[in-house]
């Protein structure tokens, strides 16, 4: 295998990892990095969506427990039916969208711009949200009930644009949606395993054509980059929420997309598909 491309495999694995379950977008961070790599082309948009599944599964393994006990539980106890019917009804409304458009949305908001703009906009929102009191109705992910669910759902509808991030529409719209801030975290994370699956399996199945077995290797590094990047971001933000707030982040989007555009426009970085 290439070793430069192999590198640039195990370089946004990590970026995935680390970026996916922050309020921060993990697709706008990939589409930046894979910028900057000269690491856009068809092929390589689908394996930014592919290594989603080694991330998603630092969250099934950091959560098999809760996991184990759902499913062991589904045909007797209500509280994991509950909890199954949460994830399905908060899934539906992005995975309706995302089959509608995401075709539209690859083409013309996969790129540095769109993605710079939606960081400073998430960023202001996020800013907003924390300087509204919190009023709290659900402490744990367990109370949630199905109107908090689609209310979430609706929220990661947000998170079809790039640079928006579904773990921030998620999170920062249980907050507004009256959840605690560990309960928005976990049911994001949860959330996070229909819909990472179902678009990662989708979209490797829908361009099987332009893939070859080559790729094994590329994929493997970047899935095992972003399963282990991602398993120390998921421990790490459970522990900062326990006492901060989503503020540090917000400025993070702020600043990033500014640097963003400010290079674009100066010309420091020939940043691509720039106006």
């Amino acid at each position: 295998m290439d070793p430069v491309l192999l590198f640039k495999a195990l370089i946004l694995g990590i970026v995935e990892g680390l970026t996916e379950f922050l309020p921060v977008s993990s697709t706008g961070h990939l589409i930046l990095v894979g910028d900057l790599l000269d690491f856009s082309s068809d092929r390589e948009k689908v394996f930014m969506i592919a290594i989603q599944l080694g991330a998603i599964l630092a969250v099934c393994w950091e959560y098999r427990q809760k996991i184990a006990d759902v499913v062991m539980g589904i045909g007797s106890e209500k509280s994991a039916q509950r909890f199954v019917l949460n994830l399905l009804i908060a899934f539906m409304p992005a995975a309706i969208l995302g089959l509608l458009f995401i075709d539209v949305i690859k083409q013309y908001l996969f790129n540095p711009l769109s993605v710079a703009t939606a960081l400073v906009i998430g960023g202001i929102v996020i800013l907003w949200a924390e300087r509204r009191d919190h009023r709290i109705e659900v402490e744990q992910v367990d109370d949630m009930d199905w109107k908090h669910a689609l209310k979430v759902g609706c929220a990661q509808c947000l998170a079809l644009i790039p640079g928006t991030s579904r773990s921030g529409a998620t999170i920062i719209g249980g907050l507004l949606f009256g959840l605690s801030r560990k309960a928005a975290a976990e049911f994001s994370f949860f959330l996070a395993i229909p819909v990472m699956f179902a678009a990662a399996f989708y979209d490797v199945y829908k361009n099987r054509a332009i893939l070859a077995f080559d790729d094994i290797g590329m994929f493997a590094a970047g899935f095992v980059a972003a399963f282990f990047s991602a398993l120390i971001a998921v421990r790490g933000l459970i522990r900062f929420i326990s006492n901060h707030d989503f503020t540090v982040f917000a400025w993070y989007r702020i600043v990033f997309g500014c640097i963003i555009l400010l290079t674009a426009y100066t010309g420091v970085v020939g940043w691509s598909e720039f106006g």
